[in-house]
């Protein structure tokens, strides 16, 4: 088992990467003396395909389970249904010392820490990923969040989960599709921040799309790694560190947003966000045409998609103007001056935002 610390002071915490660690979790939990009664959410399929070994690995640490089943969609990122979870949990936790579990994909990390956050003020909760895309990003760094209508993410808070256990196990059960997903951010961090990840990428393309568990292992390890470092020195994201974590996520989000958040999964948006990025950082000279062919040469290696039907450059345009990184007219890309070297651009023309978006569509 791999250990990876969140350095944040008395908020300290640790990341946990295995295989075959879940009979672990209810040891670790006993350290943090988090309390004795389990909060899960999560959504009917993994409760169905993984509720009772969860709950015979807490039950071995003296821990009493108590599952909430929310949709495997955006959708239970909303106001609506955290106001149902928090009602919920209320009920649940009479006379009782509880405590989170967010069982699941991003959705339901991000559901999860929201509710955690709010609720009397704050509980402990811990983030138990599913997917690739969980493990490797969502789960770690405390950003909660849930959506409006107007724009993804508008509604949460920085509320650090007390432990991230990712068993590598658990992404046996993912599908091409989810896979690829996660894979969207680790091509980010490859590209932002390691060019040792990305020419592994390259080179194990076949490993990794078959599920190799070690090369799994391998990248959820380093992606953490690089995420814990960033956010242990820019935890609140004032210093403009932890920023570039968000290449491909700028007009990535307006896509999801701007296609109601359907036919584009979170991964699959960010793959055109970083298509866009990529356009963006050659038109103003920053990187060459051999590395950008490079990069989407990497992104459809993965089954990612480079091109975009059923959107229109006017609906992701609009939507981009609610990502949270505007200040005023103020806009800020992610944009990259080459593997493994990202560069914050303010203020990118709308003529050439509507270029490098023209170039996906």
């Amino acid at each position: 088992m791999r250990k990876i610390k969140v350095n944040l002071g008395v908020r300290s915490y640790n990341i946990l990467i295995g295989r075959g660690i879940l009979n672990n979790l209810s040891r670790q939990l006993q350290k943090l003396n988090l309390g004795t009664d389990a909060y899960i959410i999560t959504n009917a399929w993994l409760k169905n395909k993984y509720g009772v070994i969860l709950r015979k690995a807490l039950s071995r640490g003296g821990f009493n389970a108590h599952f909430k089943i929310v949709l495997d969609s955006e959708k239970s990122k909303s106001l609506e249904t955290a106001s149902l979870v928090i009602s919920d949990l209320a009920r649940f936790d009479n006379k009782k010392k509880v405590f989170i579990i967010a069982f699941g994909g991003g959705v339901i990390g991000d559901l999860s820490g929201f509710v955690a956050s709010v609720y009397k003020r704050g509980v402990s909760y811990v983030q138990v990923p599913t997917t690739l895309l969980a493990q490797v990003d969502s789960s770690i760094g405390g950003k909660t969040a849930v959506d409006l209508v107007l724009g993804k993410n508008l509604v949460g808070a920085f509320y650090q989960p007390r432990l991230v256990f990712a068993e590598i196990n658990f992404l046996k059960s993912l599908n091409k599709k989810q896979l690829a997903s996660g894979l969207a951010e680790v091509i980010k961090y490859a590209i932002i921040k390691d060019r040792k990840l990305f020419n592994f990428l390259e080179n194990k393309y076949q490993a990794v799309l078959k599920g190799d568990e070690k090369a799994l292992e391998s990248i959820v390890s380093a992606c953490s790694s690089i995420k814990a470092g960033i956010v242990s020195k820019d935890e609140l994201e004032v210093l403009g560190l932890r920023t570039i974590l968000n290449f491909g996520h700028t007009i990535g989000h307006a896509i999801e947003a701007a296609s109601g958040y359907k036919g584009y999964n979170h991964g699959q948006a960010v793959a055109l966000g970083m298509v866009v990025a990529v356009e963006i950082s050659r038109k103003l000279g920053l990187i060459n045409l051999n590395i950008a062919k490079r990069i989407e040469k990497l992104i459809k290696l993965y089954g990612l998609p480079v091109k975009l039907k059923g959107v229109t450059i006017n609906k992701i345009i609009d939507a981009h103007y609610h990502d949270k990184k505007f200040v005023g007219k103020e806009n800020k890309f992610v944009l990259i001056t080459g593997v493994g070297s990202p560069k914050i651009v303010r203020n990118v023309k709308l003529d050439l935002i509507k270029e490098a978006v023209r170039k996906v569509v």
